[in-house]
């Protein structure tokens, strides 16, 4: 969930914090297509990182090697050294990719103004849509961690950010009196990991949970906790952040 530079103004610091799969498709993480502006480079590039998006869709992440990865995609072994140290540091690469999209998708209630709480639901929708194509990256990261303490710190880093935009994003609210007295901190942890187990465990791999479901689920969770149930039926409200 652009890396962080937080605002407080309120916000005087700016929130930029922001198949068993169908064989057949699977959506690529980046585009390899040959144009006048993509070399060759960049080329093999996306056909290791696509390739790698595919093997974890089907199997985990300790199955994986270099010699599985680069056979599928055509090109040599030492091809893969050319881009990455090693396995960790090409789930690295993998991880943010995702966070880049989680940030772009999340951008309305990190800085959006208005109605605070359509701008969250919109987020969430976005999140779940991300994760919904991209959701074993979150199980292959998870999984990395715990074999690498390089990865680990990684791992925990790409976490401990979404923490920190989230509270900075409660504080803020709660200086507008949109959001009541809590401890944002805390409450920023326990959302954004419910949120990360539950992706994790819906989208991780297949078969993938009912994505409308995951959203309801998220939504009803945050807009009650942050926003009251007032507003849990229309996931919009009177509210108006500046």
């Amino acid at each position: 969930m652009r890396k962080q530079n937080l605002k407080n103004d309120g916000m005087s610091d700016k929130i930029d914090v922001m198949s068993e799969i169908d064989q057949k498709f699977v959506p690529p993480l980046m585009s390899p297509q040959a144009t006048l502006r993509t070399s060759k480079s960049d080329r093999t590039l996306a056909a290791i990182l696509n390739a790698a998006l595919e093997f974890i869709w089907v199997h985990p992440f300790r199955d994986l090697t270099v010699n599985k990865l680069m056979a599928s995609t055509g090109l040599s072994r030492s091809a893969f050294y050319q881009y990455f140290r090693d396995l960790h540091d090409l789930m690295e690469s993998l991880l943010d990719q995702l966070k880049g999209e989680v940030y772009v998708v999340t951008d309305p209630w990190f800085e959006g103004v208005g109605d605070p709480v359509a701008r969250l639901n919109e987020s969430l929708a976005g999140l779940v849509d991300v994760c919904f194509r991209l959701g074993p990256i979150l199980r292959a990261a998870s999984d990395a961690s715990t074999t690498d303490a390089t990865f680990e710190r990684v791992w925990i880093q790409f976490i401990e950010q979404f923490d920190d935009a989230i509270t900075a994003r409660i504080e803020a609210d709660q200086a507008q009196g949109l959001i009541p007295e809590l401890d944002a901190r805390f409450m920023a942890i326990t959302l954004n990991r419910l949120d990360v187990y539950t992706l994790l465990r819906a989208f991780g791999q297949e078969p993938r949970s009912k994505p409308e479901t995951v959203h309801e689920t998220l939504a009803r969770v945050w807009i009650s906790t942050l926003y009251g149930n007032n507003w849990l039926e229309s996931g919009s409200s009177d509210l108006v952040r500046i």
